[in-house]
């Protein structure tokens, strides 16, 4: 099996400096609460999706050609219209020492601890989320936040907080048998 040569001629001091260079991950949560442009871009996207599809079947169909193009700037129009009805909330993962040091500030009780929990999730989830905000959104913005929206808005508030967390960008290198 064939070895990359622009890999083996990178020295261990060039990686360390990429690997000190790298950014930590960030998500973003897109929250519009106009649910017929949400509608609408999903129908869109769909179609679009749909269109091609069908376009690159028969590359020849200049029918099925002008349907997809004609798609796609439906789709571009309700993309541009959600991004403008939307607000997005943009989390970015903490060091490791960070998260370690705000999961020691808030342990769990007694009870919770007995329930298998690795922190209070009375006091975590909204610390985590100002935390990891990139926007400036405090404590008490976050908790108040978690504490007025429905479950199903809070729970994707907290989550994306957490799972920015957790996010990998490593993999293991398949190099076959040497």
């Amino acid at each position: 099996m064939a070895t990359n040569k622009a890999q083996d001629t990178v020295t261990w001091e060039q990686k360390m400096e990429r690997l000190r260079r790298r950014s930590l991950p960030e998500r973003v949560l897109r929250i519009c609460d106009d649910a017929a442009l949400r509608a609408e871009y999903d129908e869109a996207r769909r179609a679009a999706d749909r269109a091609r599809i069908l376009a690159e079947s028969d590359a020849d169909n200049s029918v099925l050609a002008e349907r997809a193009a004609e798609m796609g700037r439906r789709y571009d129009a309700a993309a541009g219209a959600l991004r403008a009805a939307s607000i997005h909330l943009t989390f970015r993962a903490l060091p490791r020492p960070v998260l370690e040091e705000l999961l020691h500030a808030h342990p769990p009780t007694d009870e919770q601890a007995a329930d298998g929990a690795a922190f209070n999730p009375d006091t975590f989830p909204a610390a985590l989320i100002a935390a990891s905000s990139t926007d400036g959104m405090t404590e008490a913005e976050a908790r108040e936040l978690l504490d007025a929206w429905s479950a199903p808005d809070a729970n994707a508030l907290w989550e994306t907080a957490w799972e920015v967390q957790q996010e990998a960008r490593t993999g293991q290198a398949d190099l076959g048998k040497g």
